[in-house]
């Protein structure tokens, strides 16, 4: 590997800016080339990969959490999956240099604005030793260089990763110092320091985890905290579908922070529903929780008023009976994490006022909530997904990894001209 671990933190930081400086100026057919090269050193790397993969799951079985494993864990199909993915962002169009605003202003006086890489990246992630794959395609298709940093229990698997990576950036023009790799504890808690050097951290992992990088750091964080997801089965829903999205929702990928925690369910067909998606749930090892309404038709353990704010990552759900649409709606917005929620129903305008009124990122209805992910959306692959109001919102793919800026060019034009008696008007004509 050529990460130089041996030079303190700020020397590498300065270095991997650097380098993505030269990668913000290369076509999108070099960046292209480059993804390919990565994508085909990962295919060569495969057993590698995952012999390093099973190495770090060996050490680490029965000593994380279970949803922590789950994530650590790599098989052949995952990682061709992430392969793909990678060749997915080949694909995408170039979001750099993309022309904005073409207006002028007055006569040779032109504005551009135009969109631009970030510069540097700094992404820590818990287990999930594929987000490497995902992160770095990305960073280099927007132009981004990228300081990665894998938990310690991913790390012969992260390091076996980025050796690939490295092997095919090595047989292009962009030099592999572009995508860096830390290994420690120490190395994460200085990275939140290098606010000189790095545009944004991503941070990928437990809702302590983000929480605690966003309260280490000045440098503005792309994140959430919790993945607290609901499905609301409404009156008016088609129970065989309900039953159909509730299970995928909750069952496809317990530990993925798409997956619902809490299941909503209307009074009116509560009795009818629930002997339907209670045996459904037992038959995957759901354990269910319920409230007192919920209680008198299943024999479930209670839900305690902490439930409904908890993520589980687990076979666990809990169940809430509503009275109406507007309890619903109410009870999300209070306890939900603003990350996906979702409503079953065949009524066109319970379904509009739901998508409307419920705080979230993503909203959907009669489809599950484990949808709203950036391979899903065509994204090719995200590097995480952020609940903030501002954008960007929901999985963030290319388009959170650039900015833009203004150009404007004149012939010796001056401001003294446009303001003063008799001044000059601008003419603000949009271009083609």
């Amino acid at each position: 590997m050529t990460t130089q671990i041996d030079l303190p933190l700020t020397a590498i930081a300065r270095k991997t800016r650097d380098c993505a400086q030269t990668l913000a100026v290369l076509s999108t057919e070099q960046k292209n080339q480059a993804i390919e090269a990565i994508a085909q050193a990962l295919e060569s790397a495969t057993d590698e990969i995952l012999a390093a993969n099973a190495a770090d799951c060996a050490a680490a079985y029965d000593k994380i959490p279970k949803p922590l494993y789950h994530r650590l864990k790599l098989d052949r199909a995952k990682l061709q999956s992430a392969i793909a993915g990678v060749r997915d962002v080949g694909k995408l169009a170039d979001p750099v240099g993309e022309v904005q605003i073409h207006r002028q202003l007055d006569d040779s006086l032109i504005l551009k604005r135009v969109t631009c890489p970030l510069d540097l990246l700094g992404v820590i992630f818990q287990a999930r030793p594929d987000a490497a794959i995902q992160i770095s395609a990305l960073a280099i298709k927007s132009g981004n260089g990228v300081i990665l940093k894998g938990g310690k229990e991913a790390t012969r698997s992260c390091e076996a990763i980025v050796k690939a990576i490295h092997l095919g950036l090595s047989q292009t023009v962009i030099s592999p110092d572009v995508v860096q790799l830390l290994t420690t504890r120490e190395e994460t808690l200085k990275l939140l320091q290098l606010d000189q050097f790095v545009d944004l951290i991503i941070p990928r992992g437990s809702n302590s985890f983000v929480r605690f990088v966003q309260e280490n750091t000045h440098i503005p964080v792309l994140g959430h905290a919790d993945g607290v997801c609901h499905l609301y089965i409404d009156r008016a829903a088609d129970l065989s579908k309900a039953v159909a999205v509730t299970i995928d929702s909750k069952t496809q990928y317990p530990a993925a922070c798409n997956a619902i925690e809490t299941l909503l369910i209307h009074q009116a067909i509560a009795p009818a529903f629930l002997t339907l998606v209670a045996p459904a749930m037992q038959q995957h090892n759901v354990e269910l929780r319920g409230d007192v309404e919920t209680r008198k038709i299943l024999d479930i353990a209670p839900a305690t008023e902490t439930d409904w704010s908890t993520e589980y990552s687990d076979l666990i759900l809990s169940i809430k009976v509503v009275d109406s649409l507007t309890d619903a709606i109410a009870h999300i917005n209070e306890y939900g994490s603003g990350h996906t929620d979702a409503i079953v129903t065949e009524n066109a305008e319970t379904a509009d006022t739901f998508l409307a009124q419920v705080n979230a990122t993503g909203v959907f209805h009669n489809c599950s909530t484990r949808f709203a992910d950036g391979f899903r959306y065509g994204f090719g692959a995200e590097v995480g997904i952020s609940t903030q109001k501002l954008p960007p919102r929901g999985p963030v793919g290319l388009e959170g990894l650039v900015t833009y800026k203004y150009k404007l060019t004149g012939e010796g034009h001056v401001v003294a001209t446009y303001t003063g008696e008799n001044s000059k008007l601008f003419t603000h004509k949009d271009l083609d």
